[in-house]
């Protein structure tokens, strides 16, 4: 488990606070989403928890050992791919890799080791090539696989995409997922469903600050309400539309969304109909529809992209402190959260 206990980092002689009090954990076996805006404090954190950096206060302990008093020790168990990775471009794939395992101490069979590691990442067939020749996808995939030699129990990867084509994004995302079931993972991304394919959790940090923390799905259901609402588009006249669909039972509300860019057919409108929680009644209200003589064209879930959600909460970094302060629903005001967040899903929309 990766521990970070009251993180703060200042920089500088007017002392920026980079890093404001952080804390939290990563569980073995988990993969973690480190999301934020740029100049947020990933990097820091990352550097950080992999010793490149000292902290100003709190402290970071990998596998139970304190990433500065045993220096050494910790970062053994660490495999970490920076956003640029330190390669040396004059040596060949394999020398370079051959420099890493030895900087390391690996005890593992030398060839075989570095041969799988290769395998791992595609990049076998470029092990005699010069590292200043290959492409940037390329010489990412080595930093990967610099990050994988010693097979450390943690790895860091900061952007591990960054300079890859759609088809080897999606190798690299998939050689994560399966690295997650032996490595526990931190995983820095900009793209968004990277993340959410990838990681069990997300923690997205704001300013030095945490501001969300969860799965996906937990921080989309906080952020929602308890109910859930699906677009339904009807050809027909409106109030009989809108009857039909109200007298479902389940349906806690029905109204028309307001025309947006995209150019409807004539007597066509999108309908933003609400369920009560746990009862999901699509069925029920599109064989209403139907009945009723209408043409229903599209159902779709209104659920809250990841892209959704971090645009708010960086946008509106108090709404997340106060979700992550929600503690139970004793300590909570559902409304007032609901409403800031509706408010501000509203001004992106409008911004669109």
């Amino acid at each position: 488990m990766i521990e970070v206990k009251n993180l703060t980092k200042r920089y500088g002689r007017g002392q920026k606070t980079v890093l404001d009090d952080i804390s939290f954990t990563v569980n073995d076996g988990e993969i973690l989403g480190f999301l934020g805006p740029n100049g947020a404090g990933k990097s820091t954190t990352m550097n950080i928890i992999t010793g490149y950096i000292s902290s100003g206060e709190g402290e970071v302990t990998v596998g139970g050992i304190n990433i500065l008093e045993e220096a050494i020790k910790a970062k053994s168990n660490i495999g970490y791919l920076p956003e640029h990775p330190p390669l040396y471009q004059d040596m060949t794939v394999w020398d370079y890799l051959g420099f890493i395992y030895d900087l390391k101490k690996v005890k593992i069979s030398r060839v075989e080791h570095l041969n799988k590691v290769c395998a791992l990442t595609k990049i076998l067939s470029e092990k005699k090539r010069v590292i200043k020749n290959l492409s940037k996808g390329y010489q990412q995939r080595v930093g990967l696989a610099a990050a994988l030699i010693g097979n450390p129990k943690y790895l860091i990867l900061d952007e591990p995409t960054v300079g890859l084509d759609p088809v080897q994004i999606i190798e690299i995302r998939t050689l994560i997922k399966a690295l997650g079931k032996n490595h526990t993972i931190i995983l820095s991304s900009h793209i968004l469903p990277e993340i959410q394919a990838v990681c069990d959790r997300v923690l997205i940090i704001n300013g030095g600050r945490i501001i969300a923390n969860g799965s996906p799905d937990d921080i989309r259901q906080r952020l929602s309400g308890d109910n859930t609402t699906y677009t339904f588009r009807v050809k027909g006249k409106e109030d009989k539309i809108i009857d039909a669909i109200d007298s479902v039972a389940g349906v806690v509300s029905v109204e028309k969304k307001e025309a947006g860019f995209e150019k409807l057919p004539k007597n066509t409108a999108d309908y933003i109909v609400e369920f009560s929680k746990d009862l999901d009644a699509r069925d029920v209200v599109a064989k209403y529809i139907v009945e009723a003589g209408f043409s229903l064209s599209l159902i779709q879930s209104n659920v809250l992209s990841l892209e959704e959600i971090f645009i708010t909460l960086t946008e509106n970094p108090e709404l997340g402190e106060k979700l992550l302060q929600k503690t139970s629903e004793q300590e909570a005001e559902p409304s007032a959260v609901e409403f800031e967040f509706a408010e501000a899903t509203e001004e992106i929309k409008e911004e669109e």
